[in-house]
């Protein structure tokens, strides 16, 4: 199956180049630049499968030189076939998410929301840490944090956290966060030092464009009403908060972090459209459907898909098995770990199913 891939890439490598040259598609300049990222991810496609030829040529030839009479030369040649064995494992390995088509929104921007779950107040606290695990994440990358909500929640903190990620590969990054993520610890409240278990919800949306799906302004209610909490002169004093509900799904979206009411209508709309290129998304693509079943990728809110255990220093994917016993780590924003693993395994999974 990689081999057959892998010469449907090569051949479709020489078809977009040939339409590259073409005159006619430099007319359409949507379609030429959506044809200039193909040749560029292409173009790493044939250079590894190049790689790929020239390491399964020297194998052969090690593994002819192994079978010689000369002792000497046949020891040689083994220890040469073992290193180029390993070689070609590491370069199919790295071949096959290069082999996958990418997902178009993979390179928006993302919009995250993190919201405490059962547990109170330590639920709170954990959505807060959370919060912090993926800002020193997005940091780490050279990525920008665009905060679109907040609300406090008791001891500093949070019931609910939205805000957009600004990225090269944000979405597609982030897509794997999505679920319930479950914490055991003892809470800074506990005195008798009794673990508890906790949780808070993330969602990971893909930024929508107004392309993406048309609403109705009859499909919308939109009230508005006095701010609550801490903000600034026109805020708490000035109806600028806004609520909107789309009738047809019933998604409701809230804001009120914004000055006027209408940047709270603006970044309301936002979050509406992305919930709803979300919803849209998971019940017509066949692919997410199936991501969803395996629980590699799921958007399902109430999937555990992954536990915090502070006691033993350790954390847990639920959907790929994977166990890493350096929270620290983790909750400092080095994600990378448990990103890699789940995207080679979605890469595994989406192979294996054709």
């Amino acid at each position: 199956m990689l081999r057959e891939r892998l010469a449907e890439a090569i051949a479709r490598a020489d078809d977009v180049e040939r339409m590259l040259a073409d005159p006619e598609f430099a007319r359409d300049p949507k379609r030429f630049a959506e044809l200039g990222r193909e040749h560029h991810r292409l173009a790493a496609v044939v250079d590894a499968g190049r790689r790929l030829e020239r390491v399964e040529r020297e194998l052969a030839d090690a593994r002819e030189l192994a079978a010689a009479d000369d002792p000497e030369m046949a020891a040689e040649a083994r220890a040469e076939a073992t290193r180029l064995e390993e070689e070609l494992a590491a370069l199919e390995q790295a071949l096959k998410p290069l082999l996958i088509p990418r997902d178009p929104l993979d390179d928006r921007p993302a919009i995250v929301e993190v919201r405490a779950g059962t547990g109170g107040d330590e639920a709170a606290l954990f959505a807060a840490d959370l919060v912090r695990m993926y800002t020193r994440f997005i940091e780490r990358r050279g990525w920008k944090v665009e905060p679109m909500g907040w609300s406090d929640g008791a001891l500093g903190g949070v019931k609910e956290a939205v805000f957009k990620v600004l990225g090269d590969g944000a979405y597609g990054t982030l897509k794997w966060e999505s679920g319930v993520h479950r914490v055991q610890r003892v809470p800074a409240t506990e005195a008798q030092g009794r673990i508890h278990t906790s949780a808070a919800t993330v969602a990971v949306l893909p930024e929508a464009e107004e392309i993406d799906l048309r609403i109705e302004d009859k499909d919308l209610r939109i009230d508005v009403f006095r701010s609550s909490g801490p903000g600034g002169q026109s805020v708490n004093t000035t109806d600028s908060a806004v609520r909107i509900t789309h009738v047809p799904s019933g998604i409701v979206v809230s804001q009120q972090d914004q000055k006027s009411q209408l940047q709270n209508k603006l970044k309301a709309m936002e979050v509406l459209r992305a919930r709803l290129l979300d919803r849209m998304l998971a019940e017509r693509d066949a692919e997410r459907a199936r991501m969803r079943r395996t629980q590699v990728g799921t958007g399902d809110r109430s999937a555990k898909i992954r536990t915090y255990n502070f006691p033993q220093s350790r954390v847990t994917d639920h959907r790929i098995g994977l166990t890493l016993h350096d929270i620290g780590r983790v909750m400092d924003g080095d994600l990378m770990p448990l990103v890699d693993a789940l995207a080679l395994a979605d890469v595994e999974e989406r192979l294996s199913g054709d």
